[in-house]
């Protein structure tokens, strides 16, 4: 009877353990997209800091490219750049919270492994063959 709940236990944290470490990876991946974009904002707006202020700039709309005010994007690229910013910022705490989640269910784990030789016996085999 204990070695069933013990077995389910140990599915249930497996599951909770791959959920956690596939919503981590899906963090770190939409913080190094964030990255790229604030890393092209910030090149773009210091490009368009060297321009002076009556050169025709353009801005990319699909194929199409259409004649924009350099102060327009500017403000568009400084925008870009602190959205970037503050995305991370939110990013970097969920990911600190997943990683605490991931710490704590490896803990889980590992207590339940210690407690019950017999089912990390099983596992081992189960992972061998």
């Amino acid at each position: 009877m204990a070695d069933e709940a013990n077995k389910t236990a140990f599915v249930e944290i497996q599951g909770r353990m791959i959920e956690t470490t596939a919503k981590l990876k899906q963090v770190q991946n939409q913080m190094r997209n964030k990255e790229s974009e604030k890393k092209r904002a910030y090149l773009t707006l210091e490009e368009l800091r060297q321009l002076s202020d009556d050169t025709n700039t353009y801005k990319s709309i699909g194929r199409t490219f259409i004649l924009e005010p350099k102060p327009f994007l500017m403000n568009e690229q400084e925008k870009k750049l602190s959205d970037s910013e503050t995305a991370i910022a939110s990013l970097q705490t969920s990911k600190e919270y997943l990683e605490k989640q991931l710490a704590e269910v490896e803990t889980n784990l590992r207590e339940l492994l210690q407690q019950d030789p017999s089912l990390a016996r099983q596992i081992m085999s189960m992972a061998v063959v």
